[in-house]
């Protein structure tokens, strides 16, 4: 399985849904969403700034991550972007593989 970062921030109507039934319901409305692709919730957190909610799940697919992406954002209660998490030994497999590249003007 792969893990995923997934960033939301809340339109007016979704946090005035999260202040209605509380930070706990919303952690079990996501744990949910993920078991229901077969994933599931490392963790998560509320934070300040751009992002009002992040998470961390354990996801089976691409294709998975964008379901649940698209999900919630077609609700309209909030905005995703969802950023693929590497292992280093992901990384490191990169590493091995040869890349044939020239930039741009060079």
């Amino acid at each position: 399985m792969a893990h995923f970062l997934f960033r939301a921030h809340y339109t007016q109507a979704g946090i005035q849904g999260v202040l209605k039934e509380g930070a706990a319901n919303r952690v079990k409305a996501m744990d949910a969403v993920t078991a229901s692709v077969g994933g599931r919730v490392e963790t998560c957190y509320w934070a300040f700034g751009d992002d009002d909610f992040v998470l961390i799940a354990d996801l089976p697919s691409n294709a998975a991550a964008a379901a649940i992406a698209t999900s919630v954002s077609a609700s309209g209660a909030a905005g995703v972007s969802t950023t693929v998490l590497l292992t280093a030994a992901e990384v490191d497999e990169a590493r091995g593989i040869g890349v044939q590249y020239r930039a741009p003007g060079s």
